[in-house]
């Protein structure tokens, strides 16, 4: 059939509302859902890269009632009305169809079975081949040697033997078929009592619906179950069978207003089909589609909004007088972009290849030095250019603008320069505009701004291990990339710069926090933090033994051996042997054995699940920490060096990578044990010993809540210096301070925290191992006595569906894109995160304000003290002893003095040999 193109229908009612139903949910970064329109789309776009037809349409039905509606005023009444979130989807779908150049068809009064109907039966009468795609059963009727069905959601094809296959009779009887047994999806009631064997067998025996009721007299001979009554049955429901019959029927004979010429591919409108791309966030389609590779489109296109972006029109600098012209630009012009090339991600490790710097859009170059291939082009020494760079570069009136220029800042530092003037990051505009709205790499942001496809690092150095560093890539090819990073992260700045400045507090956020915080990022990773490696290699045996221990008491508890890390060979011990009840399935059905699910069977009393999540704690101890660390040493430094990331937490909290140092356990005595080996390194000969002090707001997220909701028992609590958890303990059981005892302080920490995070009762009980209602009562005291922050809670969820975001104290914002969705869990997981966002959202700035205060004070000062690392509420300095009272005293204030809020900060300060002997 794909050789003869044939001309393809498509029921674009029915798989509208298959993908809704069976696909995943799906929404765009200010919450609109596209699930739907994506589904319907990529089906689409499967037929059209299939059959590559010249004639083809996507058919709905049109609002209002149908002729069947007068026949029978039940016909569909089982249907619940449309969802608002598949509503919303329609006229997307709709415009992004006829962007992709497919004629759309929506007849008045006529359904579109009916429309496919009668065009299969007219473009069958031509004997052309008409494939109809649709996930409907009643549309086998159509079937004949010229009309074949796919339904594209599976592949499945049926042509005449295929329909007889998939429904037990030919297309000639589906009609009757449908008339005896009904259609629950359409309401059609067919007869009472018969099913989908009962019809078979009487369609089988005797033939069509009217022949069977010219022979009720032999249907007691079929010998099918209950045939003996089955005459008188159908007899008392004949007037139902054949209005059934007439209600199954497709009309063939509709008054259509097109024909063939209309149903004609055109060429796609490539432009609207971007902005339809762009807008709905199908960031892959609109890479092919700039890449000409979309099915819907023929030939690559550039689709940048103000300008085309031309990488012809690149300059490769390989001699000095080339160089000295870029240099004079470079120092005439306001801002110009600066991107390095190096032969690394490791900032430690990287070796400088060359640098790229974009003074306009379209104007840039790349200046390389360190290409070293065979038969590589003549380039300019590394210490010329890096000469005559450094003035420029360490000038503060030079205003640059980069993407991650921490990375190019630190790599630079390494090579004696000091990058200043750095004035605008593209990378951090995107993150604070909006943290959700997507990646906040290079490639993604020029995708989602300016609707272009970057080159990719893969495209010119390969995949896999046998990908190349950057000085082997060929000269031409790393020239067009690398100044086009310099380019395209210009023009990113001036798409997102009016979009932030036009935003007062967002503009704050990145002028006042996040730029600044930048180069203290750099210093922090490159001071980097002391490791004993042969600490940690003693642990990871310590660890491998106590796995074993674990293994053999979970092979005790099993009554048998088996494979720990394998979830089906623990869920055949846990739900089949041991007979422990299911609780939860994966998306396959299989029955669940993750963390949250074995937390709750251990809670239950079941000995297995708590001995494989120790087990499986012991395990990532040893696999991510006491393992890898060690190997993380760098062999120049001696030390272990982080990277921080300011653009990945939505909430505006610093995360980081290799190694992890947000995630070091704290609660378990290996975990603990880790923070052993972080430690001050051992004295050098002739210079003073060294120390490990750790800094840490108290309770700063509940000081927060206290100062943004206002409540009089929470900032009297705080105002006073009171045991916060103690206060609470005793308001919520009506005790005085000294009669709570630890059980109920330890009940009213978790409530406190809890409810930031916007626990539930039934998350409560589960954590407390009480009942719900128990949990329930607690809550409910705890906002009969702290009133404030129920009235908080309930008007930060109101302020969040209005506006759609909720702020920090500075003016961060975090986009909720849930917030008013239908579907009620999402729309409760981002009412939780509306509460706890705020809170948790201050508490970053406000950590990072005092990094930036503490670091120029550091930088401006001759202690000899370093800031080595950020976790959560906490910083952790390396000081000289004799310099350690004078350090914390200065770190404190500046730590305390980071935010003016009703209730004091406050900072606990910790000093040891190493960072857990600091806590």
């Amino acid at each position: 059939m794909a050789d003869r193109k044939p001309i393809i229908l498509v029921d674009g009612s029915s798989y509208l509302y298959r993908a809704f139903h069976a696909l995943p949910p799906l929404t765009t970064s200010d919450g609109r859902p596209t699930g739907a329109v994506r589904g319907v789309a990529a089906m689409l776009r499967k037929l059209i890269k299939d059959y590559q037809p010249e004639y083809m349409a996507v058919v709905f039905d049109a609002k209002g009632k149908t002729f069947r509606d007068e026949l029978f005023e039940q016909y569909k009444a089982n249907r619940p009305p449309m969802p608002d979130d598949l509503r919303a989807q329609v006229q997307p779908l709709h415009d992004l169809i006829r962007a992709m150049g497919l004629p759309l068809i929506i007849e008045e009064g006529v359904e579109a079975d009916d429309v496919i109907g009668t065009f299969a039966r007219i473009f069958s009468a031509e004997e052309r081949a008409v494939l109809i795609s649709t996930g409907d059963k009643d549309m086998a009727q159509l079937v004949n040697p010229h009309v074949t069905l796919i339904n594209t959601m599976n592949d499945a094809l049926y042509d005449i033997d295929g329909v007889h296959k998939k429904f037990g009779v030919g297309p000639e009887l589906i009609i009757d078929f449908l008339a005896l047994m009904g259609d629950k999806v359409d309401n059609i009631p067919g007869v009472p009592g018969v099913g989908e064997k009962t019809a078979l067998a009487l369609l089988t025996g005797l033939g069509s619906l009217q022949n069977i009721y010219d022979n009720l007299d032999k249907v007691a001979e079929l010998g099918f179950r209950g045939a003996k009554t089955m005459g008188k049955k159908l007899e008392e429901h004949r007037e139902q069978a054949f209005l059934s019959y007439e209600l199954a029927t497709i009309k063939v004979d509709c008054e259509l207003h097109e024909g063939l010429e209309e149903l004609q591919l055109r060429q796609p409108e490539v432009e609207k089909l971007a902005e339809y791309y762009r807008d709905l966030e199908f960031k892959g389609w609109l890479v092919e589609l700039l890449d000409g590779q979309d099915p819907a489109a023929d030939g690559a296109v550039d689709l940048s909004p103000d300008q085309p972006i031309a990488r012809d029109s690149y300059e490769t600098v390989l001699n000095e007088a080339q160089l000295d012209a870029w240099l004079k630009k470079l120092g005439s012009v306001d801002l110009f972009a600066f991107d390095t090339e190096t032969t690394s991600l490791n900032y430690m490790d990287a070796a400088l290849v060359g640098v790229s710097v974009a003074t306009a859009a379209g104007e840039a170059a790349y200046i390389p030095f360190g290409h070293d291939y065979a038969g590589a082009p003549e380039q300019l020494p590394e210490a010329l250019v890096l000469e005559k760079l450094k003035p420029l570069l360490e000038d503060p009136a030079v205003k640059k603008v980069g993407q991650n220029l921490k990375y190019d800042m630190s790599v630079l530092a390494n090579a004696g320069i000091t990058l200043r003037g750095v004035e605008f990051d593209t990378m951090l505009e995107s993150y604070v505009l909006d943290s959700v709205a997507t990646r906040h790499d290079m490639d993604s942001l020029a995708l989602k701004y300016l609707g272009h496809k970057t080159v990719s690092f893969e495209e010119i150095a390969g995949k896999g291990a046998k990908q190349l560093t950057f000085n082997q890539v060929g000269l031409d090819e790393a020239a067009e990339y690398a100044a086009e990073d310099a380019d395209i992260t210009l023009r990113l700045h001036q798409a997102l710069w009016p979009q932030l400045e036009g935003i007062d507090g967002l503009k704050k956020v990145f002028e006042d926090i996040e730029l600044p915080l930048l180069p203290v990022l750099s210093r922090i990773e490159r001071n980097g933090t002391y490791v004993d490696a042969d600490m940690l290699r003693n642990q990871s045996q310590s660890l491998a033994k106590r796995m074993m221990e674990l293994q053999e008491e979970a092979y005790k508890v099993a009554g048998q051996e088996f494979n720990l890390g394998s979830p089906k060979q623990l869920g055949e011990i846990l739900y089949e042997k041991l007979d422990i009840p299911v609780i939860k399935k994966t998306p396959k059905g299989a029955p669940s054995t993750a963390e949250a699910v074995l937390q709750e069977l251990a809670l239950e009393g079941h000995e297995l699940p708590g001995v494989i999540m120790q087990f499986r704690g012991v395990s990532k101890l040893k696999n991510t920490y006491t393992d890898k660390l060690p190997e993380l040493i760098n062999r120049r430094t001696g030390r272990v060096h982080t990277s921080y990331h300011q653009a990945v937490a939505a909430t505006g909290r610093l995360s980081s990578s290799d190694p992890n140092l947000q995630n070091i356990p704290v609660r378990s005595e290996e975990g603990r044990k880790i923070r052993l080996a972080f430690r001050a390194p051992p004295p050098e000969s002739g210079k003073e010993a060294r120390k490990i002090v750790a800094c840490d707001y108290s309770q700063i997220e509940l000081r927060i809540m206290a100062h943004l909701s206002g409540d009089e028992g929470l900032l009297h609590a705080f105002a006073n210096n009171l045991d916060i958890h103690r206060a609470t303990a005793a308001e919520v059981w009506d005790k005085e301070l000294d009669q709570v005892t630890d059980n109920e302080r330890r009940n009213a920490k978790a409530i406190n925290f809890g409810l930031i995070y916007g626990m539930s009762a039934f998350g409560l009980a589960r954590q407390l191992g009480i009942p719900r209602g128990e949990a329930q009562e607690y809550i409910d005291r705890y906002f009969d006595r702290y009133p404030g922050v129920k009235r908080y809670m309930d008007r930060t969820r109101a302020d969040a569906a209005e506006n759609g975001y909720v702020e920090t104290l500075f003016g961060r914002r975090l986009y909720l894109p849930e917030i008013k969705s239908s579907n009620g869990q999402r729309r409760q997981a981002a009412e939780r995160t509306a509460i706890n966002a705020p809170m948790q959202g201050t508490a970053a700035d406000i950590i990072k304000k005092a990094m930036v205060n503490v670091d120029a004070w550091l930088t401006d000062s001759d202690f000899d003290a370093l800031m080595i690392m950020q976790v959560h509420d906490e910083l952790v300095f390396e000081v000289a002893e004799g310099q350690v009272d004078a350090l914390i005293r200065e770190v404190k204030h500046r730590m305390e003095a980071a935010a003016d809020l009703k209730v004091p900060l406050i900072v606990d300060v910790g000093i040891g040999d190493n960072w857990e002997e600091a806590h």
